[in-house]
């Protein structure tokens, strides 16, 4: 593919920017056979949900590199909001459906999956559409409500949060995967995956009172990883995050960003979402505040990155 083809595909697909064209020389690309490692971040732009999931998925190895039979699997999506999925404020119903579908077919023993809600939990399950989508799918929607769900951890690498409780979930869980929603967010500026893992604590109120973004870089440093990030940008919310005011505060973006590295995809996620609204990487704080504290990499151009235009 020649560099000006993968621009103006790239512009089409709102990604034109998502990196520099110095950086782009150090890209794998469709037609560029350097690299025979599994990618470090796959972009995949084009599709509906299902089908940039088992696209990303093929090329990081496919789903039974991450699932083994007989696991006990959980999803955390973003279903923080009683919203339906045309305002873009939790994560994409199709998309957790599919997730769900694929840990299944790869021998998962059950895929759990769940939200820390800030609405009340079964509204927001129910008008998410997530929950119709995961029982569809053979998965089993449980609550995250109450405290008594939640067990200590310590984060022995935080700065301001020393210990947070977790919910048994993922604590007892052997692989689980973050599944956030790109959108503005009036706090932290940006919700995508690190911000998504304030869905699996229980006490989110002392995170804004000691600096909400080095709160959320801490909780990075958990021990116990997300196998994946796999970023929902089917619809982006543009304004008044993390909410939503109406269906116009969505646009259509169908793309997808799947990475291990929290950092390095709310880094590309960021870039991607300068096409609809301009966002300054150094206001995100805990972006570069989960770099020092060696959670991940802003480095995209040390990556080994693929580009996928279905």
């Amino acid at each position: 593919m020649k560099r000006r083809d993968f621009f103006k595909t790239a512009a089409l697909a709102g990604l034109a920017s998502l990196f520099s064209p110095k950086s782009l020389a150090n890209v794998v690309t469709e037609n560029e056979l350097t690299v025979a490692s599994s990618p470090d971040l796959v972009a995949v732009m084009g599709g509906e949900p299902e089908v940039m999931l088992i696209r990303a998925l093929k090329e990081l190895g496919g789903i039974q590199k991450f699932v083994k039979k007989g696991q006990k699997v959980v999803i955390k999506p973003n279903i923080g909001w009683d919203r339906t999925p045309q305002m873009a404020a939790n994560t994409n119903p199709q998309l957790v459906g599919a997730l769900v579908k694929q840990c299944l077919a790869a021998g998962a023993k059950q895929v759990l999956v769940f939200d820390h809600t800030c609405d009340n939990w079964q509204k927001c399950y129910e008008a998410s559409g997530i929950e119709a989508a995961v029982k569809a799918a053979g998965g089993k929607i449980i609550p995250g409500n109450d405290e008594s769900m939640y067990r200590e951890a310590d984060l022995p690498h935080g700065v301001n949060l020393k210990k947070i409780k977790v919910h048994e979930a993922i604590l007892d869980c052997d692989v689980w995967f973050n599944v956030p929603v790109l959108k503005h967010h009036g706090g932290p500026k940006m919700s995508i995956s690190m911000k998504n893992m304030m869905g699996i604590v229980w006490d989110r109120g002392y995170w804004h009172r000691n600096d909400l973004h080095q709160c959320i870089a801490d909780c990075a440093t958990f021990h116990k990883k997300p196998v994946l990030n796999i970023v929902d940008a089917y619809r982006a919310m543009k304004s008044n995050g993390p909410q939503g005011k109406s269906e116009s505060d969505a646009v259509m973006m169908k793309s997808l960003l799947v990475s291990h590295d929290f950092v390095a995809v709310d880094t590309a996620a960021i870039k991607m979402f300068n096409q609809i609204r301009e966002t300054n990487l150094a206001d995100v704080r805990y972006i570069a505040l989960a770099e020092q504290l060696k959670v991940g990499t802003q480095h995209l151009e040390k990556l080994n990155v693929k580009r996928i235009k279905l």
